[in-house]
């Protein structure tokens, strides 16, 4: 099964807790996210930092108190060791171009935007598509892309076959630029990029670099990227761990990729 087809099953369980109404149908990444949500919730309620009748959130939004909780269950529960010297500058030497000051980039794109009642699997269903679709035809004769930003896109740049001129990274939501700057891809996106806004198939048209700082001008910013991903990797552990501790229906956690919950 697709990872963006829908679950449409026996109610899912996270220690006989439901995570959704029964018949309701729920993509896999979804389900995957409530459990990992469940799973946190019901440990900080063990750990003593939340009542136990809190009610759990049947509809995949649980309650500011458990938001907190689980927050203070993760401080207490993680621990992320500060990274070394070595490691920052084996970090820095692997990825300068992520720190580059002034790095321009000339992109167009094509928006699938969410909105509020969107079908997200169909929508990202649509996305792929066109993403299919352009990469097919990138670099043959005509102009596909800016014709399928025009009947596609959600984006009013779409008017203008998608283009959005050269950009900064600061021009960009940041989930964006992560995707965009600091990469030496030209051309057509290999996969869908994910912000805020929804879905976009991206083409960059070209790049220029920026000016590389030294490692000393970028320790702290460096420091703080291998902290997170250390905080990511260690979040999953401890999921892996309550989830080997707990009896789950319904729902495969391999692989659980770490939920948002900070």
């Amino acid at each position: 099964m697709s990872d963006f087809a829908p679950t449409l099953a026996a109610v899912a369980r996270i220690n006989g807790v439901a995570l959704h109404a029964p018949m309701a149908t729920i993509a896999p990444d979804a389900l995957r996210q409530r459990a990992c949500t469940e799973l946190l919730r019901q440990a900080a309620q063990r750990e003593g930092l939340l009542v136990g009748d809190d009610p759990p959130g049947i509809d995949g939004a649980i309650g500011e108190a458990a938001t907190v909780a689980i927050d203070a269950l993760l401080e207490r529960m993680v621990r992320v060791p500060e990274p070394s010297d070595e490691a920052c500058r084996r970090y820095h030497a692997a990825h300068a171009a992520r720190y580059a000051a002034g790095e321009r980039v000339r992109v167009r794109h094509i928006l699938f935007a969410v909105t509020p009642g969107v079908d997200v699997v169909a929508l990202r269903k649509r996305a792929e598509d066109a993403l299919l679709d352009v990469r097919c035809h990138d670099g043959a004769a005509g102009n596909g892309f800016a014709d399928a930003a025009r009947t596609l896109s959600n984006c009013p740049s779409g008017a203008e076959g998608g283009d959005l001129g050269w950009v900064e990274a600061k021009d960009c939501a940041p989930e964006f630029a992560r995707e965009i700057f600091g990469k030496p891809e030209v051309g057509v996106l290999p996969r869908l990029v994910q912000s805020r806004f929804g879905l976009h198939v991206v083409e960059v048209q070209a790049r220029e670099p920026g000016v590389v700082p030294d490692f000393a001008a970028v320790r702290g910013a460096v420091s703080v990227a291998l902290r997170q991903q250390g905080f990511v990797t260690a979040v999953r552990q401890y999921l892996q761990a309550l989830a080997g501790a707990a009896v789950i229906e319904g729902v495969d956690l391999e692989g659980t990729a770490t939920p948002p919950v900070r």
